[in-house]
């Protein structure tokens, strides 16, 4: 297959990009920067720009830019950032692919559009799949306008899969800033411990991906373990895994003095979040636990 995929350099996008091609698949990157290699091509999603005819050949992508989350603290520039900088990134590929269907109606195309389980909200003990509503909040927010600049894609005939991701575990990402905690014997329960994480691999992540350009599922899908475990679980299974005790608790109020806005909603609060979709389309987790993808992720 020849596959686009947008925010390569990422955590995700780095590792995805790396084993399609170990697979030998034809894969171009989409980058803001000056291109380094011919396989790089530049592009301004903030002014909507595709180099013309860029996808007429291409028979997926796989669009995962945005700026981090929870990279810095949630200013109202940030939050800005935060949206339009997945917004405008999805609506761009998304038109831009809707014209490579004019170009060529006759090529079967597909989109795999990064969304995040912040779609539901801050859902409790309640477990949710794909069919569950949005929530409120502002990371709900963004993952509906987020998923709906899909809509040329969509109204072109393009599969379009909604790829709502829990908390990818590896060595970078979050694990890079709590690994060290841990460590050193200070990691443990943030606030009262009893709000889920929804967690997966990074290798399950990979894989399911992978699995979604070769399979015929369109619409939300949930990206995330098949046990999603409380933020005291994981703590548990985090200590258990660099042998260490875990006996500090940070509480909320601190949480919120050091984060801002983003400790309710991305740190506080939680989905119990299972990936209905993927298992009804028959994909297998490698890592069905936890504390087997934290070992995983940290060697």
């Amino acid at each position: 297959m020849k596959i686009a995929v947008t925010g390569s350099s990422g955590l995700i996008g780095t590792e995805l990009t790396a084993s399609l091609r170990a697979d030998g698949h034809d894969v171009i990157t989409l980058v803001r920067r000056t291109p380094r290699t011919a396989t790089e091509h530049r592009w301004d999603p903030a002014h909507r720009q595709v180099p013309a005819g860029l996808l007429d050949d291409v028979d997926a992508v796989v669009n995962l830019a945005g700026v981090g989350i929870g990279d810095k603290r949630w200013t109202a520039s940030y939050k800005r950032e935060v949206l339009d900088s997945r917004v405008d990134s999805t609506a761009t590929i998304s038109q831009a692919l809707a014209d490579a269907v004019r170009a060529d109606p006759s090529r079967p195309r597909t989109l795999l559009s990064a969304s995040a389980v912040g779609y539901y909200g801050d859902t409790g003990d309640r477990t949710v799949d794909e069919t569950a509503p949005s929530g409120t909040g502002f990371l709900a927010d963004v993952c509906r306008q987020w998923e709906a600049a899909t809509e040329p894609a969509q109204a072109a005939g393009v599969r379009v899969a909604l790829l709502r991701t829990g908390l990818v575990l590896a060595r970078g990402g979050l694990l890079k800033k709590l690994a060290p905690l841990f460590k050193l014997a200070l990691g443990g329960k943030l606030g009262s411990g009893a709000q889920y994480w929804p967690w997966i691999s990074l290798r399950d992540e990979v894989a399911a991906i992978r699995f979604l350009l070769e399979h015929p599922v369109s619409g939300p899908v949930n990206l995330t373990g098949p046990v999603p475990v409380t933020n005291a679980e994981f703590t548990a299974a985090m200590a258990s895994v660099v042998h260490r005790p875990a006996v500090v608790q940070v509480p909320g109020f601190a949480l919120s003095i050091v984060l801002g806005d983003f400790a309710q909603e991305g740190v506080l609060g939680g989905q119990r979040a299972v990936p209905a979709a993927l298992a009804a389309a028959g994909f297998r987790h490698a890592d069905t636990d936890v504390t087997s993808a934290l070992r995983s992720a940290l060697g």
